[in-house]
């Protein structure tokens, strides 16, 4: 039997949702796939008694903090495969990182078509996978963390030697998710926050990126999503900590950023801030909400200041206006109605740091090559920017006399939020890696890439991401 081609992810609010939906296991076997953070955690006993409840005998595998490369999903897919183990059923607890190791992991059960696809070569930062590759073994996710929405999206992050790479395809999408506030019960604050604005920015991207303004119900209920996610971090950052309630609407937004009507007919591309922040986060070894912290008010100004391939400064303006009406009174009145400064001022009452800098001379040109040659340069994904481009954007938000912390910093600020939850460290990448790109590739990979951009689109939408 085939799976991932049934269409949305069905989210199940609780365990009593969870329950009504497990098929009897008659004596199978799940794969519980979970987080070493979260190993002996509320969660995961609830979901193995649910399993139990149903039937099914469960085979627990911890998955420890380390490179989520193809090598250790090839190496999870082998035990899923193992015909012994009669796996029927793959479960992930955990972060965005282990539910996208999960994501991959049971697509490559079984599945060499999927395997090939993933290890030819290819320069680009987005590998779509055909439509006409199914998984053989149905996954459920259960989040352990905010913001990413990998329990209900078509794409998951895998590291590759010349960095992150974001694999597309609606095979992907796991057949139901489980949001429980459990689940989330000891995410600190901060990153309950930077939860929320990892989900406001999905929502915003393809919204502003876009200059065609003849979606007018997808207009309507995209400003709807962001408004209420800028109730829902001011709720978070105010007053005490943040409680199941708010923490369980917080998911629910944060998986409806994924949604199709979201994003339906918006230009594909139009999310080139993501782009930008992936390699930042990659090359400066941040986690990837810093990275989008320090660029956002930065992209949000050249787009102001008319740039057309970021985005549209009327749609921006318009979003901005709702955004900031949506704020407690008291604040409303305080942010300032320019986007851009509003933004920041937003982002410094939600006390997410977005100071950011790049060590080392030559540094910024480097990664303004990186992620030219990874999404530009011949392909689409970053609709004509060259390097050039890309460096001016980084240079003001890796500017030294905006910066109060450096990247070096950062990163250790980083790890020590790890300790507290390790399933949201685990998006960040290995800072050794080296940006040695050029704006012009070899013809045969621009060719490859090509038709993987081309098999991507007809499977799900990079605005996803």
């Amino acid at each position: 039997m085939s799976y991932g081609r049934g269409g949305p992810t069905r989210a199940l609010i609780g365990p009593d949702a969870l329950t009504a939906w497990l098929p009897d296991g008659a004596g199978r076997t799940a794969a519980l796939l979970v987080d070493t953070a979260v190993a002996t955690a509320g969660i995961t006993a609830l979901v193995r008694d649910r399993l139990g409840r149903a039937h099914w005998r469960t085979a627990q595998t911890a998955l420890t903090a380390g490179p989520d490369d193809l090598a250790a999903a090839s190496a999870l897919a082998g035990g899923l495969a193992d015909e012994s183990a009669g796996v029927g059923l793959v479960v992930a607890v955990g972060g965005g990182s282990v539910l996208d190791l999960a994501k991959i992991a049971a697509l490559l059960r079984a599945n060499p078509v999927a395997h090939t696809r993933l290890t030819v070569p290819q320069r680009g930062g987005l590998m779509g996978l055909p439509g006409e590759v199914t998984r053989t073994v149905p996954l459920l996710a259960v989040p352990t963390t905010l913001g990413t929405g990998s329990e209900l999206s078509a794409v998951a992050c895998l590291a590759y030697p010349q960095g992150k790479r974001l694999i597309l395809g609606g095979v992907l999408r796991p057949e139901a998710a489980l949001l429980d506030p459990s689940a989330t019960a000891t995410l600190p604050r901060e990153l309950v926050v930077e939860g929320v604005l990892e989900a406001l920015f999905r929502a915003v991207s393809p919204y502003a990126g876009d200059h065609r303004d003849d979606h007018r119900t997808e207009d309507r209920l995209t400003e709807t999503v962001a408004r209420r996610l800028v109730q829902l971090g001011y709720e978070a950052v105010r007053g005490e900590e943040p409680g199941d309630a708010l923490r369980l609407d917080i998911a629910k937004l944060s998986g409806l950023t994924h949604g199709e009507w979201l994003h339906q007919g918006r230009d594909p591309y139009a999310v080139k801030g993501w782009l930008i922040a992936n390699e930042m986060s990659s090359a400066l070894g941040v986690r990837k909400m810093t990275a989008v912290a320090a660029l956002l008010p930065h992209l949000w100004r050249a787009v102001l200041d008319g740039e057309p391939r970021l985005g549209s400064a009327p749609r921006l303006r318009r979003m901005w206006a709702g955004l900031r009406d949506a704020a407690p009174p008291d604040r409303a009145r305080a942010l300032p109605t320019d986007p851009a400064d509003g933004i920041a001022a937003l982002m410094d009452d939600w006390r997410v740091g977005r100071r950011l800098t790049a060590d080392g001379p030559g540094r910024i040109e480097a990664l303004a090559e990186r992620t030219v040659r990874a999404w530009g340069a011949g392909l689409p994904m970053l609709g004509g920017l060259r390097a050039e481009d890309v460096r001016r954007l980084l240079d003001a938000a890796l500017s030294a006399d905006n910066a109060q912390t450096s990247a070096t910093e950062t990163a250790s600020a980083t790890e020590t939020a790890s300790a507290t939850e390790t399933a949201s460290a685990t998006e960040t990448a290995s800072a050794t890696e080296t940006a040695s790109a050029t704006e012009t590739a070899p013809a045969t990979e621009t060719a490859s890439a090509m038709v993987t951009t081309a098999a991507m689109v007809t499977t799900a939408h990079p605005a996803h991401i």
